[in-house]
């Protein structure tokens, strides 16, 4: 018998990273808020890579810190090494990435939720989003318990209709083998909702003890503090080594030869898989001419013997996985503890969703992460955090937060999908993001604190961090504009003969010789003309904004010309199958999409040049008969 159990401003049905993200959200900006999950023991579960961070995925972490998520605070308690990557490469790539103890990840966030004023942790099933007049009201469980509230936010990961595949075997299953929801996937599809059928996979886990680490390669992570938050302070202390090794002729051989065994090709998945991290029978299939592929093995955590091998995720069954492990240059005696897997699972179609997430037809219904598509826990934080930020605004009757391309990586993300939409699962690449030089990871506190101040996310006390941080980089780069510096100093001039620089033939300001590639700013500290007393992060910014000032004014430059269409804002009603002269597939597309502005419709696949000069002069038109002058 249904009965109502609570009644909420938000509820969010999922407790994978973008459900957290968005039930911390809501209610850290006040908001009595519910969140639902399968498993109390699933919370911010890492299915597959025990890892954050990368290219692009760790300017997604900065991001979601830099707005106040939690994230970056809790991989920075529960890493166990950390790298930063690229640093061969300019700072617009330098990534960061951490190895979590993933058990470590899980119970620090759920302490994080449990904790979290506002916000109710639940166990239950959820089998219906109730919904009157195209209006969310609530949600209903399997046991017949109501829940009300005036938004919703589904972050059901791949757990919809999950199934798990193994060869020749398959079960309905979530991640891990874990409970999948099956009758939610056909209530969306009676609230009107369209579904696509994605797969994603994950490799073996394999037991330590098992393993020749002499035949490997070492990587160890980095000796210096490194964090994602621009709040952490402190470092775990811990640095366990991944292991680099490579698969050979033999390996490819076993794939091949039971290539007709694999799920992929035998025609038993349906779902379309990530183009961008294929299982290994597809890389030895695509790429024919490689005599090898590298494969990296890395600690789940620190009390488990269980080792990811990254690089080899398949559906081949168990014991050609056997066979092919040991094919391995130091997997020769390895034994599997978890076989690896395919999971195929229901998701949205995104360009169902508006730019704050909510879908268009059904008011108060957001969704975030995978069940828009995307792949990766980063990419589904990120989705969390302004699923969660828009659901409130919007319960508050307030603009929505909507973050530019050239805001943010998030921005990006979110952008893509729910324009573009995608065919298979979304995964968050630096060149995606035109913008990148702006949006590096070392300054997203500089480009978002401040729109997560005025959203009432951040808090008073990293605010006045970051207040103090902009005030410092300013305050520095104008003392060394106006230090010069005398061409007969002697330490001046041992350090660019140290250097090859050539020497100074008259005065010129520390700032501009700071602009010489080869100078550093500890370089001058050790000549007396830098500020030593500075932290790392202040160097850092001075001298990245001071080195590539000119790029910098040229891609904002860019950004100002774009945002001439990207601000100009197209209304909501207004009616494209009569505009004159635009082609049909562009009258399909646009009704479809609904763009928010003339620069997001310029982005819609099948939307030309020619289609946004003819909208632009309508929208001119409309503009001066005063038809929407006062609509958005």
């Amino acid at each position: 018998m249904d009965f109502v159990a609570g009644d909420y401003d938000v509820i969010v049905i999922g407790a994978g990273h973008a459900g957290c993200e968005a039930a911390l959200a809501s209610s850290r900006m006040g908001c009595k808020t519910l969140i639902i999950t399968i498993s109390m023991d699933n919370i911010a579960l890492m299915p597959c890579n025990p890892a954050v961070g990368g290219p692009a995925k760790g300017h997604l972490v900065r991001e979601i810190d830099a707005l106040g998520g939690q994230m970056g605070l809790n991989i920075d308690k529960t890493n166990i090494q950390v790298r930063m990557l690229n640093t061969g490469k300019g700072p617009a790539v330098h990534s960061l990435r951490a190895q979590a103890d993933k058990k470590m990840y899980q119970e620090e966030m759920t302490k994080e939720l449990e904790a979290q004023d506002n916000l109710d942790v639940k166990q239950a099933m959820v089998e219906e989003i109730l919904v009157e007049n195209n209006v969310v009201k609530g949600v209903k469980t399997q046991t017949g318990a109501i829940f009300k509230s005036r938004a919703v936010i589904l972050t059901t990961g791949t757990y919809l209709r999950g199934k798990i595949i193994i060869g020749d075997f398959n079960y309905l299953a979530g991640p891990n083998g874990l409970q999948s929801s099956i009758n939610l996937s056909g209530n969306l599809k009676e609230l009107g909702l369209e579904l696509l059928r994605f797969k994603t996979g994950t490799p073996a886990r394999v037991d330590r003890r098992t393993i020749d680490f002499s035949k490997m390669v070492e990587q160890p992570g980095d000796e210096k503090n490194l964090f994602f938050s621009f709040m952490s302070k402190e470092s775990t202390q811990y640095n366990y080594s991944c292991w680099l090794t490579y698969t050979n002729e033999k390996t490819h051989k076993i794939i091949r030869d039971n290539l007709h065994r694999a799920p992929m090709y035998s025609g038993s998945i349906e779902g379309t898989g990530p183009r961008y991290c294929p299982s290994i029978e597809d890389k030895i299939v695509r790429f024919s001419d490689k005599a090898s592929h590298q494969i990296f093995i890395e600690p789940e955590g620190i009390n488990t013997y269980e080792m990811y091998v990254q690089g080899v995720s398949t559906s081949l069954p168990e014991e050609v996985q056997l066979a092919m492990y040991r094919s391995i240059s130091g997997l020769e005696n390895v034994e599997i503890m978890r076989p690896a897997y395919a999971i195929e699972y229901d998701c949205l179609n995104p360009t169902q969703l508006s730019l704050t997430l909510e879908t268009k037809n059904i008011e108060g219904l957001f969704t975030a992460g995978q069940i828009n598509g995307s792949s990766g826990y980063e990419e589904a934080a990120a989705q969390g955090l302004m699923a969660g930020i828009n659901a409130v605004i919007k319960i508050k009757g307030q603009e929505p937060l909507i973050l530019k391309r050239s805001d943010a990586y998030i921005g990006v993300l979110i952008d893509d999908l729910v324009t573009k939409g995608t065919n298979e699962p979304y995964r968050m690449l630096t060149s995606r993001a035109e913008y990148r030089l702006l949006l590096r990871q070392d300054n997203a506190d500089l480009r978002l604190t401040e729109k997560g101040w005025k959203v009432g996310l951040v808090k008073e006390d990293r605010y006045k961090q970051f207040i103090s941080k902009k005030e410092s980089i300013s305050r520095e780069m104008l003392r060394l504009s106006q230090v010069m510096l005398n061409p007969s100093d002697q330490l001046l001039r041992d350090l660019l003969n140290l250097k090859q620089s050539s020497l100074l033939k008259n005065s010129i300001s520390a700032l501009d010789l700071l602009k010489r590639p080869e100078i550093t700013y500890f370089d001058l500290i050790e000549i007396g003309y830098g500020d030593k007393e500075l932290t790392n992060e202040i160097y850092e910014q001075v001298e990245i904004q001071i080195k590539y000032e000119g790029y910098i004014t040229k891609q904002q430059s860019q950004v100002e010309r774009f945002e001439k269409i990207e601000n100009r804002i197209i209304p909501q009603k207004i009616d494209y199958l009569n505009i004159n002269g635009l082609r049909n597939e562009a009258k399909q597309k646009l009704s479809t999409i609904k763009p928010f502005s003339v620069g997001q419709a310029s982005r819609i696949s099948g939307v030309s040049p020619a289609d946004i000069s003819v909208l632009l002069v309508y929208l001119e038109q409309q503009r001066r008969k005063g038809v929407y002058n006062n609509e958005k």
